[in-house]
């Protein structure tokens, strides 16, 4: 095999003799748990200021700007008219560019629902959450993950009315937890 490392690889090679790379031994002094406790062994504690940024999105920037506001915004397809939520740039029904962004109703339905007494990193929890797909009232069939809120697990059920309970305007940062959960609403 040729490259810039092949003749170096091969000299190591051949100074190991018989032993291969996976069989040698790691030099140096193995670390005792002794060794720690007793501050023997030489640590460097640092704190770096990193920041991250990322992009939204045009649609998704759409969206995110309307929740701080208050409203569920969605995209509308020129071709076929479907409406969609949250918004996309194309419909994937047509392939066509979608542009146009629609207010839409703080309402909708639930399509399906699960009850889960553990939370996303595992922990066990009394009061259920219960995450469902929302179909938000004026869309096409598009809906969005959300947790339902304000009802016992054994009241749910498919197809059943709910309304976004809001958080204070003035505690909104633009983010899909302006919406504190879905309750369940009288049409």
């Amino acid at each position: 095999m040729g490259g810039p490392n092949a003749n170096w690889n091969r000299s190591r090679d051949e100074k190991l003799g018989e032993k291969s790379l996976s069989k040698l031994e790691p030099s140096g002094v193995p670390l005792k748990e002794d060794d720690i406790e007793k501050q023997k062994v030489l640590t460097v504690t640092y704190h770096p200021n990193t920041k991250y940024a990322w992009a939204t999105g045009v649609a998704v920037g759409e969206f995110l700007k309307g929740l701080k506001a208050g409203v569920i915004t969605g995209s509308k397809c020129d071709e076929c008219g479907r409406i969609v939520v949250p918004p996309r740039l194309f419909c994937e029904w047509c392939f066509r560019r979608t542009e146009n962004w629609v207010k839409l109703p703080d309402t909708g339905s639930v399509n399906t629902f699960s009850v889960s007494y553990i939370t996303a990193d595992t922990t066990r929890v009394k009061e259920p959450l219960i995450p469902a797909v929302i179909e938000i009232d004026g869309t096409s069939g598009a809906g969005f993950l959300h947790f339902i809120g304000g009802v016992k697990p054994d009241q749910l059920k498919i197809g059943m009315r709910v309304k976004a309970s809001w958080v204070d305007a003035s505690k909104r940062q633009g983010s899909i937890t302006d919406i504190k959960h879905f309750a369940p609403s009288e049409r």
